[in-house]
């Protein structure tokens, strides 16, 4: 009798160290999301630093407002940065009382100011451009001043593309802003060292602020972008992309007693992606039976989709018209013939109804 007792504490201690370990281990991955998200977000900081300090060099040995253009974006990539760290800080914080779906709308408020910023800055750059237009100055030193231009331009792309592909990996909006900030800073870094060549043979002093007017009007579109992606996300604008692969995902996996599936939005907290959804299943399954329907769901989003995604998830008991489109074989309830199966789609999973013919 003993035996059996301290055989059946052992089956529950290991049922509880395996309930313990699916509860821990997402939460353990999600934290090391963060802190990637945030030690990246420094590093990227302190490049832009660094970069920023090697623009002002060339600017001041070349007097140049084509390479000021360059600095000014860096200026504001260096702002950005510090705004983004903080955010990711903040976003990192665990639910509390006042914040129950977390801190993550703070990377999207990140990304807000850092369009804002980066489109400033190109008015700024065109403002300073058409003046250079009408008082001639003396360009100099040029072949430093491409120089290192180009080694920033090097390292930019380098850093933009580890952050975009991170920013991706881990659904961060910070760090995928910042990534792209510093891409696009390399791109128009590209062109005027172009412009600096052509200024360099042909001696041509307005190219210098012609170079300049073109690439802060693709600073300005950059910036646009930026602050649109970013009022999508605080106004919690539907993700169209991220439902399509959801919509395919849940159809190629879909489970008999799935009979259909309506009411769901997504809402993006930061590097948190918040789902909740009605799952009609078969009326008779108990309280347990329907749960474990929802956990096979769960889990499906989940593989597909990564540990950041959390699910809320409704049952709805199903009707006498969900015979028509129920697939269950055994079904001994079934009170109409099955005519037709319905494939979920953008538009019916969505509408707060059951599905029917």
């Amino acid at each position: 009798m003993c035996a059996n007792v301290r055989i059946a504490i052992t089956i529950i201690n290991g049922s509880n160290l395996i309930r313990n370990a699916f509860i821990f281990v997402p939460q353990f991955l999600k934290l090391q999301t963060v802190q990637q998200n945030l030690r990246l977000q420094k590093i990227i900081t302190a490049i832009g630093i660094f970069l920023f300090l090697i623009k002002l060099l060339a600017w001041y040995l070349t007097d140049s407002v084509a390479i000021l253009t360059d600095a000014l974006e860096s200026t504001v990539n260096v702002i950005a940065g510090l705004i983004g760290v903080y955010s990711l800080y903040v976003s990192a914080k665990p639910k509390d009382m006042d914040h129950p779906y977390g801190h993550g709308k703070a990377e999207f408020i990140s990304a807000a100011v850092e369009g804002t910023l980066v489109s400033v800055a190109g008015v700024i750059i065109i403002i300073e451009a058409i003046n250079s237009l009408f008082h001639r100055h003396i360009v100099q030193k040029l072949d430093y001043g491409i120089w290192l231009v180009a080694i920033t331009a090097i390292i930019n792309y380098i850093a933009g593309s580890i952050c975009v592909k991170t920013g991706k990996k881990n659904n961060s909006l910070a760090l995928q802003a910042s990534g792209k900030h510093l891409q696009t800073d390399t791109y128009s870094t590209a062109g005027i060292i172009a412009g600096l060549i052509l200024l360099y043979f042909l001696k041509l002093w307005w190219i210098d602020s012609a170079v300049a007017i073109i690439f802060a009007l693709i600073i300005m579109i950059t910036g646009y972008k930026i602050l649109r992606e970013s009022l999508a996300g605080i106004m919690d604008e539907a993700d169209t992309d991220l439902l399509k692969k959801m919509v395919a995902a849940l159809n190629a996996n879909r489970k008999e007693n799935w009979i259909d599936l309506h009411n769901l939005r997504i809402i993006k907290y930061g590097g948190t992606i918040h789902l909740d959804c009605h799952l009609t299943v078969p009326w008779y399954l108990n309280v347990r039976e329907a749960h474990n329907e929802i956990d096979s769901l769960s889990a499906l989003v989940k593989t597909e989709f990564g540990e950041s995604m959390e699910l809320f998830v409704h049952s709805d008991p199903c009707l006498e018209f969900s015979c028509r489109i129920c697939t269950k074989q055994d079904c001994t309830v079934r009170q109409h013939p099955f005519e037709k199966r319905i494939e979920w789609t953008m538009k019916n999973i969505s509408e707060d109804a059951k599905h029917h013919l």
